[in-house]
Order: C-alpha cells, then sequence, then structure tokens
C-alpha cells in the first residue's frame, strides 16, 4: 500500500529523454542527482494505477495516467505565489527519486494526470516531452505569422515545431545530417525543413521563410547552436534555448545590444502546457504516434539508450511489461 497521499502506478510506456542520457552519460550538469544515488531513471511514463494510498480521492486502480515529473515544495515564496516553475526546492520523479524505468513506479498522486480511456498508453507517455514543447513556444510567445525557425529535429524540436505550426507560425525545423528524423517530420506534416548539409543556415531561411525569423527556438543541447540562431534572428528578435547544454557557451554580448535581441531560456513544463499536451495527444493520437521510432521491452534499456543517443531514433520507448505495444 502506498503511503498517504501517493499512488502505484504500472508502468506501460516510458520514453527515453534526453535528460536520461546526459545522467547516463554522468555530466558535469547532472551532478545534483549525486545525493540522490542510487535511484531509477524515468520520467516520460504512463501507465495503470495499481493501488492508491489514504486520502487519494480522485484516482481509483484501474484508471489510466500519465506522471508529471516535477515536484513543488509548497513552502517557498515562488510556490507561495502559485509560481510552481520558480520553486526553489523541486524535485523530479526519475531524476531525484525512483522513475518509470520499472514495472511499478509510487508517485505522488498531484503528479498524476487522468487520461482518456481511449488515448494509447504509448502516445501518453509523450505528454511530458510535449509539454516541454508547448512550454518553450509560450516562453518564445510564437503568435500567428511570425516566422519561426527551429534548431534541432529530435523528439522536443519536432514538438516544438508541431505545436508553433498549429499555432499559426511559418515554421522551418533544421537538422544537420538528420535525413531519418527530418522525413519523420515531414510526414507528421512539418511544412518546412532542411538539413544543413545540404546548405548553411542563412540559405535555408531565406529558401523557406523568405525572410530573417521572428523568433529562432534553440533545441540541439549544442552551443554553437545559440550563436547561430542569434546571428539569424532578426533584429529585435527572440531566441529561445531549450536545449541542455554538456558544456559552456562563449558569447559576443554584442550580438544581443546592437541587434537589440532578446535570449531567452525555457526549461520543464507548466499545468497549462501538460493539459494542453494531452489534449493535443487525445485529439490526433496516430499523428504522434509517429513520433515513436522504437519501441523495446525493458530488459533491451541499454540499446534503447545507444538508439536514443544517434540520429537513427526519434523517441525510443521502453516497455516494462516486456511486450512492446
Amino acid at each position: 500500500m502506498p503511503q498517504p497521499g501517493w499512488i502505484v502506478v504500472t508502468v506501460h510506456a516510458a520514453g527515453i529523454c534526453g535528460s536520461d542520457l546526459h545522467a547516463d552519460a554522468w555530466d558535469a550538469s547532472y551532478n545534483f542527482m549525486a545525493s540522490s544515488l542510487p535511484l531509477t531513471l524515468g520520467h516520460e511514463f504512463a501507465g495503470i494505477v495499481d493501488s492508491v494510498g489514504a486520502d487519494v480521492t480522485d484516482l481509483a486502480p484501474g484508471d489510466p495516467v500519465v506522471c508529471k515529473p516535477t515536484i513543488t515544495c509548497g513552502a517557498c515564496p515562488a510556490c507561495r505565489a502559485d509560481d510552481p516553475q520558480g520553486c526553489t526546492a523541486r524535485r523530479i520523479i526519475g531524476l531525484h527519486l525512483d522513475g518509470g524505468f520499472a514495472p511499478l513506479v509510487a508517485i505522488p498522486a498531484d503528479n498524476a494526470r487522468a487520461l482518456p480511456r481511449d488515448l494509447p498508453l504509448d502516445v501518453a507517455a509523450l505528454a511530458e516531452p510535449l509539454a516541454v514543447s508547448v512550454t518553450a513556444v509560450d516562453v518564445a510567445v510564437v503568435q500567428p505569422g511570425h516566422r519561426v525557425a527551429v534548431l534541432g529535429p529530435g523528439p522536443i524540436g519536432l514538438g516544438i515545431a508541431l505545436v508553433a505550426q498549429a499555432r499559426g507560425a511559418h515554421v522551418l525545423l533544421v537538422g544537420l545530417n538528420d535525413t531519418l528524423r527530418l522525413d519523420r517530420a515531414r510526414a507528421m506534416g512539418v511544412d518546412a525543413c532542411a538539413d544543413l548539409r545540404d546548405s548553411a543556415l542563412p540559405q535555408a531561411i531565406a529558401r523557406h521563410l523568405g525572410a530573417a525569423p521572428d523568433i529562432v527556438i534553440e533545441a540541439t543541447g549544442h552551443p554553437s547552436s545559440v550563436i547561430e540562431a542569434l546571428q539569424a534572428v532578426r533584429s529585435g528578435g527572440v531566441v529561445t534555448v531549450a536545449g541542455i547544454h554538456g558544456a559552456a557557451l562563449s558569447l559576443d554580448l554584442n550580438l544581443l545590444v546592437r541587434g537589440k535581441k532578446q535570449l531567452r531560456g525555457t526549461h520543464d513544463s507548466t499545468r497549462q502546457a501538460f493539459a494542453e499536451a494531452i489534449a493535443r495527444l487525445a485529439a490526433d493520437p496516430g499523428r504522434y504516434a509517429g513520433m515513436i521510432s522504437h519501441r523495446l521491452p525493458l530488459s533491451q534499456a541499454r540499446q534503447g539508450f545507444d538508439l536514443a543517443r544517434s540520429r537513427a531514433a526519434q523517441k525510443v520507448m521502453l516497455f516494462p511489461q516486456e511486450t512492446p505495444e
């Protein structure tokens, strides 16, 4: 029986995230996990409620749920101001405490989001990364008619492109030696894609957008892409950085100052973005299922991690019940 206020979830599908790859490689930016080890990774997961603890009244065994992995403290100034993204003591399921790369996982009931019963659980497990994409689009303040370049066709970049396009922006999704992932993006409905293997970024922008973008959203995780974004965006435009970077960046601030440009950071997701992500998945599950390029049993997780590091994979989904759907 879970502790009061918590539930146990039978995990049916769990996606491998870039954060999992950084943690597995023990990149310097993930040293914050040291005090929490050992733990089980996995924060992009969906499943069925197995049992509920005392005081849990809005969920019951058998309910399908997805996990919103950020646990806030509820006591810091940001939490008291109803700004959970600003929580100074937040913890992440799968990074600070055990996550979903397991047949069963215990989570606070407040972190579970109920799902439509007809939404496939592997597609539902995309809710967390799609919510991150929605939040990036929100932070960039994408509006109808904006020209938007998205750098990086991984799961977050692809999600950003789809959401920005759905909001009426003219979107270009850019990769480098990324034939398979860009082909998948086209198949999912991204109108304009370009591989920088074939042309430089300014030429790709001119060809597909016709003018310098109003907004560039970086989702590559390579610091040099931030410089490219600042060079490419129009005067007074916005660069929003969504990638997690394993190295520092040396930046000529005159790119911002003389260009009157803005540089913004985005991370995690909001309650509203998570709700929007679930709604988008429920409205068109067949389309978003195309984001899942590989389905593997949990016993093949190491192979899954290797695939996720390659450009051959878009989203690798692990199935702890050992039978990929």
